[in-house]
């Protein structure tokens, strides 16, 4: 085994995970790539490193550490680069140089012992000279909490965030009482925290550990849709998490009370246990919706009257439902349009824009989605944009009063009109972001199709509004000669009305291909993508969507989505790779992010590279292509929708998957030219009649199914949607009352 010894001149990579690091060692010898993993280095350190010389064939001569050691500065050079290397704060290379001059090798004494010395340096106050020395300190306990925190698995990612909130505290926090740390370190979850407590040995039945797992088995809730769970299955599940019998369950809610980490309601079903955030959020956001609900006087002979004139003017026609629907907005200060596909929602829309646009009113349109906001583009000629877009996203994720919005009740949207659509998508903390920024006066539609999948955060925002019987609300019924000449729109209403569709492929938009082999299926939609669909609908293979109810199994994304890359992006000489965890990224690929990232920056370029707009932002849903992965920055850069590209760095990579294939789910919002929906046994839950209607109501010009009828018929007549615990409609009807 050799030994070298430099310092850290540049880290080119690190993994956060596991602490896997590449970087450039500066030593006697010149430059050392080195590669191993390290608890925590910084830039300027001086290690001690054992291992061997390793040719890599892409990057050269390497050195692979085994075993490593850091090692106080010793010589004037090697002090006066970490001094100056960024590692502390304020401390650049000409102020390290003239304290090293100053000190020499005595320099770490007189920082530690008497940092009051460094104030006899010009450019050193007497303040910054203390902040020095407690920087110096501050990186050496920091280095050791990094090495006790790792003991457990922890990734130095979240060690470094854990060492920030708690500084010296954490090894008394962590003996004391690990859950701590899963409710104030963002990124430290129950699980993480149950596995140190086991580690040093705290009880199962521990009362830290029964109120932290109370207050984790709520928030898991959340993830499901929830807002609240009934008391005695949070004790059920709670039990089930911890594998304990929980005794005197009150004991702890009355803790968490106290803690005013929960509220309880008491209902006619039972106790019903909310996280005080999603309580607060709920009551408040029906407490905005009442408020925005103001009556606005107009007669009815004046309204017709500009309707007619509109109609003439524009060429819109309008059925009775249609208009009543435009003099309703203009009435109400809150109204909601919802309706079925080819029922009219887009002419109503436009009319109710013309309407307004003839008063002078500013009118704002939006979407959750950057697909469902281009939609509405094209369906008004209007520019919409997304939500979040609207609200001017801050890039700080953990703002959760307003989301992380700079529109909000201090800084509110300046407009006269809102109108919403693909509200179904909208889930209540997105909801509440939303109404805090909107003054009561404004007008605010909100346009929707209820029979949708609810949104996948939590909350049913748009069934809730509805059911509060509070609001006006107009539902279209009616489908249009040109829509009732769709089969996917026609089929799209039977599944609704939970009607047998006839699959004898006669139609000219609608085809059903009958297999019962998975491999013959996937076989098929390769074949449909490849040569047949993109003509029939005049689309690209990407524009092509294949729509799944499921992540796992034979027929779920992850798999289907494995073959399709092999088939329609083979690997070739020139073509980029990168493998991050289970995936394998290829230049061409189609992929989408999978999470909320407020702080993912985002440009538009012409094709000379100079930017023309540029902003923050990449949400979950978005869908885009992979343009270019760099080795050498260690980049993946993606183009989204409007030619917007986004550099993501490798770590970030856990954010993006494959998406030649995804969930139902995650289609909500979007409109293809083709969705190919393949359909075998599988679970009950997951084969029901809205998530049917959500993949049909998916596809502009084609839908082809494929699989088995009886599962087709099947899931129409399913209707056992979970349910989810909200009560937005009560706290609306209570501030009615």
């Amino acid at each position: 085994m050799e030994e070298i010894k430099g310092y850290v001149e540049h880290i080119v990579y690190r993994n956060e995970d596991n602490g896997y690091t590449v970087f450039h060692l500066n030593n006697s010898d010149g430059e050392v790539t080195c590669v191993g993993s390290f608890h925590y280095i910084e830039e300027g350190e001086l290690l001690r490193l054992k291992g061997g010389y390793t040719t890599h064939k892409m990057y050269g001569l390497q050195f692979a550490v085994e075993e490593s050691e850091i090692c106080e500065p010793e010589d004037l050079v090697s002090i006066e680069r970490y001094l100056g290397s960024g590692a502390i704060k304020g401390v650049g290379a000409s102020l390290a140089g003239k304290i090293v001059k100053k000190f020499k090798e005595d320099t770490f004494r007189i920082i530690e012992e008497e940092p009051e010395r460094l104030a006899e340096i010009k450019g050193i106050s007497e303040r910054k000279a203390r902040e020095i020395a407690s920087q110096v300190e501050e990186k050496k306990d920091m280095r050791q909490a990094m090495i006790y925190l790792q003991k457990f698995g922890i990734s130095t990612t979240l060690a470094a965030k854990i060492y920030q909130h708690y500084g010296r505290n954490v090894y008394r926090t962590i003996e004391e009482n690990p859950y701590h740390l899963a409710d104030h370190v963002p990124g430290v979850g129950f699980k993480t925290a149950d596995e140190i407590a086991m580690k040093i040995g705290i009880h199962t039945d521990s009362d830290f550990r029964i109120r932290s797992g109370i207050f984790y088995t709520l928030q898991q809730s959340v993830n499901e849709g929830h807002v609240y769970l009934y008391q005695d299955v949070l004790l059920k599940e709670t039990g089930d998490l911890l594998g304990v019998q929980i005794q005197d369950m009150e004991k702890y809610l009355m803790d968490l009370m106290m803690e005013k980490k929960i509220v309880m309601k008491q209902s006619e079903q039972g106790v019903r246990v909310y996280t005080s955030h999603y309580y607060y959020m709920e009551l408040n956001t029906a407490k905005m919706l009442h408020d925005l609900n103001l009556d606005f006087e107009a007669a009815d002979v004046t309204l017709l009257h500009r309707i007619n004139q509109i109609e003439k003017n524009t060429e819109l026609y309008l059925d009775e439902m249609q208009k009543d629907a435009v003099m309703e907005a203009v009435r109400h200060g809150l109204m909601i349009l919802t309706g079925g596909p080819g029922t009219g929602k887009t002419t109503t829309i436009n009319a109710m824009i013309h309407f307004f646009e003839s008063e002078g009113l500013d009118i704002y349109l939006a979407a959750p989605t950057g697909r469902a906001a281009k939609r509405m583009t094209e369906a008004t000629g209007c520019e919409a944009q997304t939500i979040h877009r609207l609200l001017e996203v801050s890039g700080n994720p953990d703002d959760e009063t307003v989301g992380g919005f700079q529109r909000n009740a201090e800084n509110p949207l300046e407009a006269d009109v809102i109108i919403i659509d693909e509200m179904s998508m909208v889930d209540l903390p997105l909801m509440y972001a939303l109404l805090n920024a909107i003054v009561p006066g404004t007008r605010v539609i909100l346009v929707g199709d209820v029979n949708q999948l609810p949104s996948v955060g939590p909350g049913s925002v748009l069934k809730d509004i509805i059911s509060s019987g509070c609001f006006p609300v107009v539902k279209l019924t009616k489908i249009f000669r040109q829509a009732g000449e769709s089969d996917i729109i026609v089929n799209a209403h039977k599944i609704n009305r939970g009607e047998p569709v006839v699959l004898d492929n006669k139609s000219m938009d609608f085809f059903f291909l009958k297999r019962d082999d998975t491999n013959m299926i996937i076989s098929n939609i390769i074949t449909l993508i490849q040569k047949k669909l993109p003509k029939f609908v005049s689309a690209s293979e990407a524009d092509i969507q294949v729509l799944t109810p499921m992540r796992k199994g034979l027929l779920g994304v992850e798999r289907i989505n494995k073959i399709l890359q092999e088939y329609l992006n083979p690997p070739k000489p020139g073509k980029q790779e990168k493998e991050y965890g289970d995936h394998l990224f290829r230049e061409g690929d189609k992929v989408m992010q999978i999470k909320n990232n407020y702080q993912l920056e985002w440009e538009i370029t012409t094709r000379y590279g100079m930017t023309i707009d540029k902003g923050i932002g990449v949400f979950n849903g978005d869908m885009g292509i992979i343009k270019k992965i760099n080795t050498y920055e260690e980049t993946v850069t993606v183009e989204y929708d409007e030619k917007k590209q986004v550099k993501y760095p490798y770590n970030l990579l856990d954010e993006l998957e494959l998406a030649y294939a995804i969930t139902i789910h995650k289609a909500q919002g979007s409109e293809y030219p083709a969705v190919i929906i393949p359909l075998l046994q599988g679970p009950r839950q997951l084969y029901y009649r809205n998530l049917l209607y959500t993949a049909v109501t998916r596809a502009r010009k084609c839908v082809t199914v494929i699989g088995s009828e009886s599962v087709f018929q099947e899931m129409i007549q399913n209707t056992n949607q979970q349910n989810r615990n909200t009560s937005l409609a009560e706290r609306i009807r209570e501030f009615n009352e």
